[in-house]
């Protein structure tokens, strides 16, 4: 290493308060993070090469615990509320010295990568963590910079990871987590400095430069559907819309596995392999195999990996101006249809609403599916009003007139515990379908309650799926239900009436009572 670098690394320690730690460890490589994972953590290598380790007692995203700092900027910008909670700067410079304090003496791992693929709207991040798998899955899920660039980077953010530190809430307050702070900053930069619409999505690229977006909050299939063998994978969870289309805004995946399956997800199996982590998993007894259907610890198994382990990812990620955009809504009422077609009007209304069921596990406490309004499909992360985001969306729907889609991945033949989910290989046939034109020219009926357009028939799904209250065996206990759920849309769109002007799309939808 150049004698600049460490100068300048010992140059930045002691600016941040960390020139009495331990041992430094920085930008190591990745073997030698899951040889200390292993030795020092009690992490485990799977016969797959995977490194299985477990996060304790959080097994899921506590998105109330978000705290921001306060100050003269973030004062009159942030949407201060239920989410995003107030942290006074005198209160967060007396945790930081708190924190620094307890790394004094202990070995930390400290690593360099970048957000955003477009060199246009970069930010240059770095992570000081105490454990390697932790460092690792920074690796994993940011973009790694060539080592050539490493002696004149500079962060613009600095995350520290300490899960060891334990705070008082009534005095330390609480902070997040590493993947879905960089999200948060990014959605507060963004779209007022570069006008770029940040968005909680999937995105994929088909054979003929066609990009299509998918939006749905964890659980909902983001990832799934975009590991799909006939595109090209952008990205699958965080995305850029910009002037000429769309960047992603990491360098790997984060899949959900429950009850992951190799015929139906071959990608995300083929990628859980040396290098990738897997995270609160178990072993097939007396095996070093996996059991993907094995709940006993969290729903909320997952394995984070590099984007190109995924073999037909893009390299750069981006994209251009998405041709179809579909929302993923997971309905534990199992009344909305499997697909269905929105205008403008409609895709505004269902943004700003972000319909779907928490599933099982992805955040403290929840332990079935619950329905929840998410605005923009991502409301945790959403430090400005959602209307901002909304009505950037609006916009670009406008100029480029891409189609939209909502799809059901949830429950059919009735709501959960009664009905079933969706066949992955109906929800698979029916966006395949929308992406290839297949849809462009089929009969279309509005549905009687939501009024959005349902096809009446599309190539590899029977037709009765389509129609949802067909699955149902008894027709007026799904009107019921049908009608229950319109009634929450209507509750949930309420206090964004007063916006809905200056937002400029129509906020009522003329349901049937």
């Amino acid at each position: 290493m150049k004698q600049t670098t460490i100068a300048t690394r010992t140059s930045w320690l002691a600016q941040m308060g960390l020139e009495h730690v331990g041992k430094v460890c920085w930008q190591a490589h990745p073997a030698a993070l899951i040889e200390d994972a292993i030795r020092d953590q009690a992490s485990l290598l799977t016969d797959q090469g995977a490194l299985l380790c477990y996060t304790g007692t959080f097994t899921g995203r506590s998105p109330k615990d978000k705290f921001i700092v306060q100050d003269q900027e973030t004062e009159h910008t942030v949407s201060w509320g239920a989410i995003n909670n107030p942290f006074g700067a005198t209160q967060f410079d007396a945790l930081y010295q708190k924190m620094t304090q307890f790394l004094k003496g202990k070995q930390v791992y400290i690593r360099d990568a970048y957000a955003s693929a477009l060199p246009a709207y970069q930010i240059c991040l770095r992570a000081v963590t105490t454990q390697a798998w932790h460092n690792l899955f920074f690796n994993h899920i940011f973009l790694r910079p060539a080592l050539e660039s490493l002696d004149a980077f500079t962060p613009d953010f600095t995350i520290f990871h300490i899960p060891e530190y334990k705070a008082i809430p009534e005095v330390d307050g609480y902070a997040g987590e590493i993947k879905k702070s960089v999200f948060t900053v990014l959605n507060y930069l963004l779209p007022e400095k570069h006008q770029v619409l940040p968005m909680h999505c999937a995105a994929t690229m088909g054979k003929a430069g066609d990009t299509a977006i998918y939006f749905g909050l964890s659980g909902t299939g983001k990832t799934t559907l975009s590991a799909d063998p006939s595109r090209r994978l952008i990205g699958d969870d965080e995305h850029g819309w910009y002037a000429n289309g769309i960047f992603n805004f990491e360098g790997g995946c984060y899949a959900k596995t429950i009850g992951l399956n190799q015929a139906k997800e071959p990608q995300i199996s083929a990628a859980i392999k040396f290098g990738a982590i897997v995270e609160n998993m178990c072993f097939v007894p007396q095996t070093r195999t996996i059991d993907y259907n094995n709940a006993s610890i969290t729903e909320n198994t997952r394995s984070a990996y590099p984007i190109d382990y995924i073999p037909n990812a893009m390299q750069p990620s981006i994209g251009g101006i998405p041709k179809h955009i579909f929302f993923l809504s997971c309905d534990a009422h199992g009344v909305l249809p499997p697909i269905a077609k929105l205008n403008k009007e409609q895709a505004m209304y269902y943004f700003i609403a972000g319909y779907t069921a928490k599933i099982a596990g992805t955040e403290a406490g929840v332990t079935a599916p619950k329905s929840v309004f998410s605005a923009c499909f991502g409301a945790p992360f959403l430090p400005l009003h959602p209307v901002r985001y909304a009505e950037m969306l609006g916009d670009k729907l406008a100029k480029h007139g891409s189609t939209v889609w909502l799809i059901n991945t949830g429950w059919v033949g009735g709501p959960y515990g009664v009905g079933s989910r969706i066949d992955l290989v109906y929800t698979r046939a029916m966006i395949a379908a929308a992406l290839s034109g297949a849809l462009d020219q089929v009969t279309y009926i509005p549905h009687p309650i939501f009024g959005i357009a349902m096809p009446t028939t599309c190539p590899g799904v029977p037709t009765q799926v389509l129609n949802p209250s067909g699955m149902w065996a008894d027709p007026i206990a799904y009107d019921l239900e049908a009608h229950k759920l319109a009634h929450a849309l209507q509750v949930n769109l309420a206090p964004y009436q007063r916006f809905f002007s200056q937002a400029n799309w129509q906020g009522e939808i003329a349901y049937t009572n």
